[in-house]
């Protein structure tokens, strides 16, 4: 028998609304977050007070507040409902994105950026989804706003630059506060209520598994990959839009470059992911990737003179980001216990977010102190750093994650049924939440029998 959870069931239309609402949301806020991105590090010069230490915080600072509130802001969800603490952060965004367009100095725009990152409404996002979708399509829904979030990750990229050319800096960020207006449009008419909220530990963090998360060693190794991987990648964007200018590109062209890199790197690392997932190579791509990223940020410390060799090394950054922003959630999902992948999930993220701001703020101080190229040298140095804690990485167990859905279940009852769950053949690990319904399994996929596993199940609804 199959995995049960790899059958096709079609989507509901309230449920296909819903997504596609959430996934808008999201992805409009992303857009508007990164947009700037690729200018911000040009235009913030032409304000009063601007050094290189504060244009690198204003690059990086919306990740401090992302990373200070969105563990929070999903506790938060759970007791006062989903919409009123995603209203309040698309707000925050709107307000921050008005505070930068109208800045006066440097200041200012930092302030703006960090009102904008303390919007973080990702858990609430993905805990709605969890409410307004069945078990049977969640992984679905999940996939389309993971998509939408690369989409418009790589999209910004793009037209960030273009639309400056014609907006200006504070015409862009008029841009980014209309976006967060949209989201909240979006939210008030498409975007259904739910009947009810439930915390789900497989799509959001539960407080009592924290500890237990942060200790965990892959997982701890996993939240550093990620926090490096940021780090370079925002310190990256506090020179590189500076050198393309320097090489002779008008920084409402630097469009040209940024979009054949993304147009490259998002077939170039299909075949890198088939490695990993499906021959069984994930340390090998892993190695690969850091060392390919070590040697494009010294691409860009040799070759800064040229803008389309900067696009060469453009294509291989973003081919390594995008396939490590795949291959390493999807480690700590194998990583995660039975029920606790939601908080190992929150805590990877929370690490994304501080990365992103220490690389700005790193990326800034050593701009100020040795010049811009030593950025590069400090990327390279941090990579190989990085590339010797991957190669001694332990890697989670290839277990598949698994819900079987009950029906309510008495605390004697939940007990007898993990310890009846764990003595099936290669049931590896397995949580009973009484609260939810459901129990959480670990399996391998190569000793589990699926028909007994759903029979099982069966004799319980």
């Amino acid at each position: 028998m199959a995995h049960p959870q790899i059958l096709s069931y079609p989507m509901l239309p309230a449920e296909r609304r819903a997504v596609i609402g959430l996934a808008a949301i999201f992805s409009t806020r992303m857009l508007g977050l990164f947009m700037v991105l690729p200018v911000l590090a040009v235009y913030a010069y032409e304000l009063p007070g601007a050094t290189p230490f504060l244009v690198g915080l204003a690059v990086g600072a919306y990740g401090l507040t992302q990373a200070i509130f969105q563990i929070p802001l999903g506790f938060l969800s759970d007791r006062v409902g989903r919409k009123p603490v995603i209203y309040g952060g698309l707000g925050l965004f709107v307000l921050g994105g008005a505070v930068a367009a109208l800045a006066i100095d440097v200041y200012w725009v930092i302030l703006g950026r960090t009102l904008q990152g303390s919007g973080a409404i990702a858990a609430a996002i993905i805990a709605l989804t969890v409410d307004l979708t069945r078990e049977e399509v969640r992984t679905k829904g999940m996939a389309a706003i993971g998509i939408s979030v690369a989409f418009s990750f790589a999209l910004a990229l793009v037209i960030g630059p273009m639309l400056s050319g014609w907006l200006g800096m504070q015409g862009l960020f008029w841009l980014t506060a209309l976006l967060g207006l949209t989201g909240i449009l979006i939210l008030a008419t498409l975007v259904p209520n739910p009947k009810f909220s439930t915390t789900h530990r497989e799509a959001e963090p539960a407080p009592d598994q924290l500890s237990g998360v942060i200790g965990d060693p892959i997982l701890r190794r996993l939240d550093l990959a990620v926090f490096l991987l940021h780090l370079i990648m925002v310190s990256l964007f506090v020179v590189l839009p500076l050198s393309l200018r320097e090489a002779g590109l008008d920084t409402g062209a630097h469009w040209q470059v940024y979009l054949p890199a993304v147009l490259i790197a998002i077939p170039a690392m299909l075949p890198f992911i088939l490695l990993a997932e499906r021959r069984g190579q994930t340390r090998e791509v892993l190695v690969g990737s850091v060392a390919a990223l070590l040697l494009a940020m010294l691409g860009f410390y040799s070759f800064n003179h040229s803008p389309w060799l900067m696009g060469l090394m453009l294509a291989v950054m973003f081919t390594v980001f995008n396939l490590l922003e795949a291959i390493l959630p999807a480690l700590v999902s194998k990583a995660a216990a039975a029920g606790a992948k939601g908080t190992a999930m929150g805590v990877f993220s929370t690490a994304q977010f501080i990365g992103a701001f220490c690389g700005g703020m790193l990326g800034g101080l050593a701009h100020e102190h040795f010049g811009a190229n030593a950025v590069y040298l400090v990327g390279a140095g941090i990579a190989l750093v990085w590339l010797g804690l991957a190669t001694t990485m332990p890697l989670p167990e290839n277990l598949l994650r698994h819900v079987l859905v009950l029906d309510a279940v008495t605390l004697q009852d939940a007990a007898d049924l993990q310890q009846r769950l764990l003595s099936i053949p290669g049931v590896r690990e397995a949580v009973v939440a009484q609260d939810e319904g459901v129990a959480y399994l670990k399996v391998d996929s190569r000793l589990i029998d699926w028909a007994t596993l759903q029979a099982f199940a069966a004799t319980r609804s």
